[in-house]
């Protein structure tokens, strides 16, 4: 019945931090990267803002990728069960590290580990922006068009 349940649900890879901005270091593409959890409040509360990030980049070359922080224990199983119930559509990743030493300078030196937090990545032209706490869609396209723009 559980399987029946999950069929059709996006399956949940387990990365590191060094497999996440590996993946994001694809010139080709923009990334925008959240790092979230389900037990996180104002996490879940911005999550619809990825949903409409990820239809408005639908056919440009824009890949968002939520990365979940959640406890070992929730991974594949509860993720997997929470990204269906709120319909989730961008790619969904799992953070295997607990170590924020080892992680944060892997993603950003900046960062304070606070969640939510949100990155946008241009590999081509070595730019990165990072947010801490919840952001709307407003800030975040204006980043992402600006990135697109200089790509013509």
């Amino acid at each position: 019945m559980l399987f029946a349940t999950l069929a059709g649900a996006q399956n949940v890879k387990s990365y590191s931090s060094k497999d996440l901005m590996k993946r994001a270091s694809n010139k080709d593409t923009i990334y925008i990267l959240n790092f979230w959890a389900t037990w996180c409040a104002p996490c879940v509360k911005e999550l619809p803002v990825f949903n409409e990030l990820e239809k408005r980049y639908e056919h440009k070359p824009v890949k968002v990728i939520l990365m979940s922080f959640d406890f070992k224990e929730a991974f594949p199983l509860t993720i997997v069960q929470f990204i269906k119930s709120k319909g989730l559509q961008p790619e969904v990743v799992w953070m295997n590290e607990t170590n924020a030493d080892i992680f944060i300078p892997n993603i950003d030196e900046g960062w304070h580990g606070a969640l939510p937090a949100t990155i946008v990545i241009d590999p081509v032209h070595k730019f990165k922006r990072l947010w801490e706490g919840i952001v709307t869609e407003k800030p975040v396209a204006a980043v992402v068009d600006a990135q697109l723009s200089l790509k013509k």
